[in-house]
């Protein structure tokens, strides 16, 4: 890795870290994935999380340009604003949450023979 190459970049970096820095704005851009969301589907994906500080993290989500929104009459929509978040959420999914397990299945039986 070249530092020199990172020294323009570090302070967009800096900041994009501090804001993920928050647990609860790291699961809203995980429960987003790829995805749009309505303020209502993360609130309740992420466990009913109360109105105000879900709005509170969601402003400062996209206060720091990592998200953007999109009003539809009175429901908002949010989604990941770029691919270097969703890709820097995505490598600290792998990181630490642990793959699913799959679903337990038999053995496949051998052929005799």
């Amino acid at each position: 890795m070249n530092v020199e190459d990172m020294i323009p970049a570090s302070e967009r970096a800096a900041e994009v870290m501090r804001s993920l820095s928050h647990p609860q704005r790291l699961l809203v851009l995980c429960a987003l994935g790829k995805e749009e969301k309505s303020v209502a589907q993360l609130r309740r994906e992420l466990g009913g999380v109360a109105q105000v500080p879900m709005s509170q993290q969601l402003m400062r989500l996209r206060a720091d340009g990592l998200v953007t929104s999109r009003r539809d009459g009175t429901t908002v929509y949010y989604r990941v604003a770029s691919g270097e978040v969703l890709s820097i959420v995505e490598a600290l999914h792998a990181t630490f949450c642990p793959p699913q397990k799959r679903s337990a299945r038999k053995p496949a039986k051998r052929k005799r023979g």
